[in-house]
């Protein structure tokens, strides 16, 4: 069966502060700049959830993209938009926000949880019009 890949494209506010609390306040401003600001900074994120799968022979499609569209709402956007990723979302507690590991926090809300047959191939984050990462689940 040939595989095919479905993008679903979605936009949120949230805010972060790179900071890590094992190091000092000097290592920590020399690491992250002005991205360490103790008054935090917001970022507008563009995601891109990717998945792949086979069309299915009665609908002609690999996943009901309005499916996917609420899975991310509910899984993803209802806990991350206009939050502060540092001190409101649960799913980030621990974890220093970079886009890297934010990424990687949201596969792990999106895995399994793809409907249909279809199975999570790639979340891509925009941080930035420029800058992006992406991450395979590997």
């Amino acid at each position: 069966m040939p595989t095919v890949y479905a993008t679903r494209k979605a936009h949120f506010n949230a805010a972060h502060r790179l900071h890590n609390p094992a190091k000092s306040d000097e290592w920590n401003r020399e690491a992250f700049g002005k991205c360490n600001s103790p008054h935090f900074h917001g970022h507008n994120y563009h995601l891109e959830v990717t998945v792949a799968g086979a069309p299915s022979a009665e609908r002609g499609y690999v996943v009901d993209l309005g499916d996917l569209k609420g899975v991310i709402q509910e899984r993803v956007l209802e806990k991350v938009d206009h939050q502060n990723l540092n001190e409101t979302v649960g799913f980030m507690d621990g974890v220093l926000p970079s886009t890297e590991n934010f990424a990687m926090a949201i596969w792990d809300q999106l895995d399994g949880h793809v409907p249909g047959e279809a199975q999570l191939h790639r979340v891509r984050l925009y941080e930035t019009e420029r800058n992006f990462v992406d991450y395979y689940g590997e």
